[in-house]
């Protein structure tokens, strides 16, 4: 399994987080342009079925990922639906986007952020800056953090060794 490297930003307060290990070339591919693997990372998950995901890693391209909270969750059949646009892509260098999110009809946030990818001595140095606004009935920028912790170590499976 790939071992982590690197930290988190929101706000433009840093977080901490130990991001990837691996090529840059293999961290972008793996985490953004392929889109089974980024549904696995991304969309999956135990506590949710996903109902719809698709994506175009283009500048102007978008991804959507909706799915269905299960049994034994707070929100048991409410959609949540995240909406992606991408604003820049520099291959190898960095990736920024603008993302809401949904419980049901309801917007819950919007955001924009940015992954950076730094060369570093034992692969890259994934660096991600989060600005979000979050409206009434939101998770909240605490949530949304761990939420974002528990996608990269989703990421770092899908990495190669």
């Amino acid at each position: 399994m790939a071992k982590t490297a690197g930290r988190l930003r929101r706000n433009g307060r840093e977080w901490s987080h130990n991001g990837v290990t691996g090529s840059r070339e293999d961290v972008r591919r793996t985490s953004l342009r392929n889109q089974a693997k980024k549904r696995r990372w991304f969309a999956e998950g135990n506590h949710h079925q996903v109902e719809h995901y698709e994506l175009d890693f283009r500048v102007g391209g978008k991804e959507c990922a909706r799915f269905r909270f299960k049994d034994g969750t707070p929100l048991k059949g409410v959609a949540c639906t995240n909406d992606t646009s991408y604003q820049d892509i520099v291959p190898n260098r960095r990736v920024v986007f603008a993302s809401t999110m949904s419980l049901g009809e309801k917007r819950i946030s919007a955001s924009l952020a940015t992954v950076e990818f730094l060369p570093a001595k034992t692969g890259t140095d994934l660096i991600f800056t989060h600005q979000g606004a979050f409206f009434e009935g939101a998770d909240g920028p605490e949530m949304r953090e761990e939420g974002w912790r528990k996608l990269f170590e989703q990421l770092t499976k899908e990495l190669p060794c």
